[in-house]
């Protein structure tokens, strides 16, 4: 039995172990600096409980990273109801980091003041369409607070290895980078869906690129939002010898009306994938854009390793 002083003579002592050292040692977890800026997820589109559980399921992902992550959503077309508006979740993080500030120097304790950017505003965006992007900006303007705007989320290996999956998931291509064994409705030819002009399809060409060389398939881009850009892409694939096309959407999701996805495949003649939706690379790279902007840890994410 247990004495107040310790266990009973006799009975062995469970002792730390020391910390492992050397390189192999294992990493101290990281946590989110206390006080550091909010992360606030812009997410485009016509808001619907979809595109919330969606963002939530992001951020989900970026907290499971980044223990302690003081992350928010905001809508860059809210209403601030159901669904409140960028520039209010701005207003509303700076003014809850300076009430979190005065409560702890009310209860006596020792803790630096606020300083730097209030909020890091990640868009939800697989590639740039500056139209929104401009939109988003705005919103930080509006809200009068010192925001710290990223970049969109690719062109980066991981949305590469994302599309992959969501293709393979479809039937649309081999789940192997090997090529070990075949599907028969593998596509030969890939056309990468994106919105946001000429920009949006040489930004997505360089993740297009990627995915060609997972898949051992030609792959182009073409605009969801310009008439007859994924029309022609495909012609060019089938001219090049492509005979069964797929598409793949460069597409987190609620940037764009499922419709006008569905008109695109159907105009092209071929199968789908889905959008890239919160598959877990969506989440780290959002992180990753907010760490990085901090200056703080956990570092970029790896490109995507071969399946």
């Amino acid at each position: 039995m247990s004495t107040p002083t310790g266990p009973a003579s006799g009975l062995p002592v469970r002792m730390p172990r020391p910390r492992q050292s050397g390189r192999h040692r294992r990493p101290e977890p990281v946590v989110a600096p206390e006080g550091a800026a909010a992360l606030v997820l812009a997410v485009p589109g016509t808001p619907s409980s979809a595109s919330r559980s969606l963002a939530e399921e992001v951020i989900s992902i970026a907290r499971s990273e980044l223990p302690g992550l003081n992350a928010q959503i905001g809508y860059v077309d809210g209403d601030d109801a159901e669904y409140p508006a960028l520039a209010s979740v701005l207003t509303h993080a700076a003014a809850e980091r300076v009430a979190r500030f005065e409560q702890a120097t009310a209860a006596g304790r020792e803790v630096a003041e606020p300083s730097g950017p209030s909020a890091v505003v990640v868009p939800l965006l697989a590639g740039p369409d500056s139209a929104l992007v401009r939109r988003i900006r705005q919103a930080v303007m509006d809200s009068g607070t010192q925001t710290e705007l990223t970049d969109v989320l690719g062109p980066h290996p991981l949305l590469a290895e994302a599309l992959h999956v969501r293709l393979s998931e479809a039937g649309l291509a081999r789940a192997d980078r090997a090529r070990l064994f075949t599907v028969a409705t593998a596509a030969d030819g890939i056309v990468l869906a994106t919105v946001g002009g000429e920009e949006a399809v040489q930004a997505a060409g360089i993740t297009g690129m990627l995915l060609a060389a997972r898949l051992a398939v030609p792959v182009m881009a073409a605009a969801l939002d310009v008439e007859g850009s994924v029309a022609s892409v495909a012609a060019q694939l089938q001219n090049s010898g492509s005979a069964q096309l797929a598409l793949a959407p460069y597409l987190v999701g609620p940037e764009i009306d499922a419709g006008l996805l569905d008109a695109a495949a159907k105009e092209a003649g071929c199968a789908t994938a889905e959008p890239l939706g919160a598959y877990p690379a969506i989440g780290k790279l959002v992180l990753s854009l907010y760490a990085t902007t901090l200056g703080i840890t956990p570092a970029t994410p790896q490109g995507a390793q071969a399946h």
